[in-house]
């Protein structure tokens, strides 16, 4: 397709039948291209490769975004420029519409949105009144006319990208919002359209900031006590003029005792000269943990296994170990119901669980890999029972929580989110209906070459175990109070490793964890 400028709402409806059999991923900017924008749309299209679509880049500089006494009249214009920037970067048209465009009959006869209050009162918010309540109108309106597959955001404005996520769940808009990392060009300063109005000086003045906030996240990751009083005044005496410096929740954006909490952010507005800068750093102490409950059958191990690959995590299958115990209980004949002959048999297992090269998981029980053997019936038949014993709960949940200490993992099981992992960044309970889980079964069970009772003699089996996990006294199959569900019937794999992902990339970003989503 040759690279097409758009301006009116006809030529972006013409455009859009000639591109009807594809998804539109779509980049909203206000020109003044920069290497931010480069990286989203470049991240765009390689998002585009999955399938047949086209990336659009919106330009428009939005008047209800500036508040009294900004620069809307100053702010960089150069359309030429901005087009060889985005055709560079992989775009395939862009759309500039008017004003006019957007609002036919002026601001007055169109509906405003109102950002929610809680969103805005802190950071950006605080004293630039009514500026997110545009950014999310003008979004809106935006993604009305393009209706976009994807929706591509920088996590640099992260407060605008919380509210973005907000108004896209709250008002149950059909796009997936997507984010990329901060971008800083070489020498360590945040990709900003306003960094053009900086001198040489003040641009030497302007990297304290990003200096001063990584050594924080340095002192976070150590244990070590942050002092917003000390950092305020460094950055006053390096000539930055501070108007805000906060800690905040990732997703409520309201301030935070970060003593108490694994993953926050300290964020920071300042002027350098007359020009007015943002910036963050995300602060973590350990790796992101992701707890995937659920009844069995649901799919967890296909699915999480993958989805800790994708994101670079290693892969903890929980009911592997619970089966490796069965497995052994069994061979050795020992009475599960005898707790005394139980604990003592527990105190000579030696349990490992690792992928393999080939990226096969192998369950090695006192170096003997079982992988295969824990997958029969009769173990399958035996694993709720052994697996609702006190003794055996201890010893392996006890296991996982020190090999979870560091974080860095995906853990599926029956109580991860509720009792292993309580502090998980993302909890997901994932199910579906025993009918489904019937008939995967019976493919798991023909595929590993076992006889495959009828698919109603296998449901009842289901719903049977599903009964026992959900009702015996010791950890308890349930869904954690905060943990997100989510039915996979009709659903491919790919399907739910995406939803998987966007899920994860609403708790952790792509600047803290990067994968190999996009």
């Amino acid at each position: 397709m040759n690279f097409t400028v758009l301006r009116t709402k006809s030529d972006l409806a013409t455009w859009q039948k000639q591109i009807q059999n594809e998804q539109i991923h779509f980049v909203p900017t206000m020109g003044c291209l920069h290497q931010g924008h480069k990286a989203l749309i470049k991240a765009a299209k390689k998002f585009s490769a999955k399938k047949p679509s086209t990336v659009l880049v919106s330009i428009f500089i939005n008047p209800l975004q500036f508040s009294e006494g900004e620069d809307f009249s100053k702010y960089p214009r150069n359309l030429e420029q901005d087009c060889q920037i985005a055709l560079g970067a992989g775009a395939n048209a862009i759309w500039a519409p008017s004003f006019e465009t957007l609002f036919p009959k002026g601001k007055e006869n169109h509906f405003v949105i109102q950002a929610p209050s809680s969103l805005k009162e802190n950071l950006c918010g605080a004293k630039r009144q009514n500026h997110f309540d545009g950014v999310a109108t003008i979004v809106l309106r935006l993604l009305n006319f393009v209706k976009p597959k994807q929706l591509f955001l920088g996590e640099k404005d992260w407060q605008q990208l919380v509210i973005i996520r907000k108004l896209v769940k709250d008002l149950g808009l059909q796009v997936e919002v997507q984010s990329i990392p901060t971008v800083r060009d070489k020498d360590g300063l945040a990709c900003s359209s306003r960094n053009e109005y900086l001198t040489n000086q003040e641009r030497k003045k302007a990297l304290t900031l990003p200096k001063l906030l990584f050594e924080q996240s340095m002192l976070f990751e150590s244990n070590k006590s942050i002092d917003l009083k000390n950092l305020r005044l460094d950055l006053e005496q390096k000539g930055l003029n501070v108007e805000y410096l906060e800690i905040v929740d990732l997703k409520s954006l309201a301030p935070v005792n970060y003593y108490k909490t694994k993953l926050c952010l300290l964020a920071a507005g300042v002027y350098c000269g007359k020009t007015r800068l943002i910036d963050h750093i995300f602060l973590m102490n350990r790796k992101p943990i992701v707890a995937i409950d659920g009844p069995a059958g649901a799919g967890k191990s296909t699915v999480t296994k993958r989805f800790a690959k994708q994101l670079g995590l290693i892969y903890l299958d929980t009911g592997s170990m619970y089966r490796a115990v069965t497995w052994f209980i069994q061979e050795q004949k020992i009475n599960p119901d005898d707790e005394k002959e139980l604990v003592k048999a527990l105190s000579n297992i030696k349990l490992d669980i690792h992928l393999a090269d080939s990226g096969i998981q192998q369950v090695l029980l006192n170096g003997q890999d079982i992988s295969k053997e824990i997958r029969t019936p009769k173990v399958t038949a035996a694993v709720s029972n052994i697996a609702s014993k006190a003794a055996v709960r201890e010893k392996l949940t006890a296991q996982q929580k020190a090999i979870g200490l560091k974080g860095g993992i995906v853990a599926e099981g029956r109580d991860i989110g509720s009792t292993v992992f309580p502090d998980a960044e993302l909890k997901v309970f994932l199910t579906a209906s025993s009918k489904e889980r019937a008939k995967r079964r019976a493919d798991d069970l023909a595929n590993q070459g076992f006889e495959v009772p009828n698919l109603k003699e296998l449901e009842h089996q289901i719903q049977e175990r599903d009964k026992i996990d959900s009702t015996r006294e010791i950890a308890p199959l349930i869904q954690a109070m905060d943990a997100k569900e989510l039915a996979t019937d009709g659903m491919t794999i790919d399907e739910v490793i995406d939803t998987l992902t966007r899920m994860f990339r609403e708790e952790i970003p792509e600047e803290v964890w990067p994968s190999n989503q996009l």
